[in-house]
């Protein structure tokens, strides 16, 4: 069974940082794409960092020079760490893990709050 637990969310400051997880169970993370999306209150979800399994990392332009997606092999875990956060980056996050073979399939987490505000 198939599983995707993020962690890490909460309340911060402007400029703060914070760093969500992406715990995995059910496949192996350096195998398959993973992502991380947000939707804001009222918003679609939007994507916001891609870690392909190749290792190359992609990121919205919302997340450019600021979020760094990562992968713990050992914890089969996924990383987004976020730094000098702004109010515009409140919104529920989800993790996502893309499968190719044998079917093409999406596995996604449950979603976190991420609020950021003075």
């Amino acid at each position: 069974q198939v599983q995707l637990v993020e962690s890490g969310g909460g309340l911060v400051q402007p400029g703060g940082s914070l760093t969500l997880s992406c715990a995995v169970s059910g496949f192996i993370v350096r195998y398959l794409d993973m992502a991380w999306y947000r939707q804001a209150l009222g918003n679609q979800r939007e994507l916001v960092a891609t870690l392909r399994s190749s290792g190359a990392a992609v990121y919205e332009d919302s997340a450019k020079s600021r979020f760094t997606i990562s992968r713990d092999n050992a914890k089969n875990t996924v990383h987004l760490q976020m730094n000098s956060l702004e109010p515009e980056d409140t919104a529920v996050y989800f993790c996502k893990g893309h499968q190719i073979l044998p079917v093409a399939h999406d596995y996604w987490g449950q979603g976190i709050q991420v609020t950021v505000s003075s």
